[in-house]
């Protein structure tokens, strides 16, 4: 049974004054606070602990051996939360929570975050932009809510914060160079005892609110590599959890390809939904541009 995660266990990310001033606006009833706007309930306090909870027990799981891998499939998402302010339909940020917890362990020195959601985790990257044991990586849809994210952003981390914004439609083919050419090197450059995925399907063509351009088969390429870079780095250690995906199709679709990835099943089965349109040959530039920065070989 899942646990709710503890108050001291969110504080490893965000301030008490902010877990104390969500508790007591939810016990008021339905507010708005945020403009994204991002709608809590009497129910939302403790949906955030449980969700959190999930992550960490999945992250515990892995870490101790118990699983070698695991995907918590959990809402609200996290990863606009920062250590002072929820945002973006995130309460707590449930990675940044699971990463603090990993570190915990003796067996984890460093842990490196992989997002790709359509968005930018601007609170993961909060989190931990001067904490030297945990890289951060995000590939986004550019010029999208949160606003954050540019490629020359925390120059002081370069290598260990990185990200990777794009146009739109960018398509599976421009993650494949990204997947190749950044997420790799990123990846066994920084040589993590534990991986995590925010894994946000937000990213497929056919979302409502974005336009970035994966499909299926974008995502289980995504998500295989990365289960692949954690038993060739750290022992098969990878955790996934569902951030953002506002079509159910693509929720379930997304989530199939992860766990084709999680159980090594082939891509065959999965829905084939390609994007309809030309990807952006300003795409590969950026691509480019972005592995010259970070001195990625």
């Amino acid at each position: 049974m899942v646990h709710a995660a503890t108050k001291d266990e969110i504080a490893r990310v965000h301030r008490p004054a902010l877990i104390d001033s969500l508790e007591a606006v939810c016990k008021q009833g339905s507010a708005v606070i945020d403009p994204a706007p991002t709608f809590v309930t009497t129910s939302s306090f403790h949906d955030a602990l449980l969700a959190a909870g999930a992550t960490l027990d999945c992250t515990r799981l892995v870490v101790s051996g118990a699983a070698r891998n695991a995907f918590s499939i959990v809402r609200p998402p996290g990863h606009h939360a920062e250590p002072d302010r929820a945002m973006g339909f995130c309460l707590f940020n449930n990675v940044a929570i699971a990463a603090c917890e990993a570190l915990q362990r003796n067996e984890i020195e460093r842990v490196a975050i992989v997002d790709y959601d359509a968005h930018h985790g601007n609170g993961t990257q909060a989190a931990f932009v001067g904490e030297s044991r945990v890289g951060y990586l995000s590939t986004h849809q550019w010029g999208i809510y949160p606003g954050t994210g540019w490629y020359t952003d925390a120059p002081e981390a370069k290598g260990r914060i990185v990200n990777v914004p794009l146009p739109a439609r960018s398509g599976d083919q421009v993650f494949q160079r990204v997947a190749e050419q950044i997420i790799a090197p990123f990846v066994r450059s920084f040589r993590p005892d534990l991986v995590l995925v925010s894994a946000g399907f937000d990213a497929h063509w056919n979302d409502p609110i974005t336009t970035l351009g994966l499909s299926t088969a974008g995502f289980y390429m995504l998500s295989n590599q990365l289960v692949e870079l954690a038993e060739e780095l750290c022992e098969g250690r990878i955790v996934f959890l569902l951030e953002g995906g506002y079509d159910a199709a693509n929720l379930a679709n997304g989530a199939a390809a992860v766990f084709a990835a999680l159980t090594g099943s082939t891509a065959g089965q999965l829905a084939d939904d390609a994007m309809p349109y030309p990807e952006p040959q300003s795409a590969l530039g950026q691509v480019k541009k972005i592995k010259e920065w970070q001195g990625f070989e």
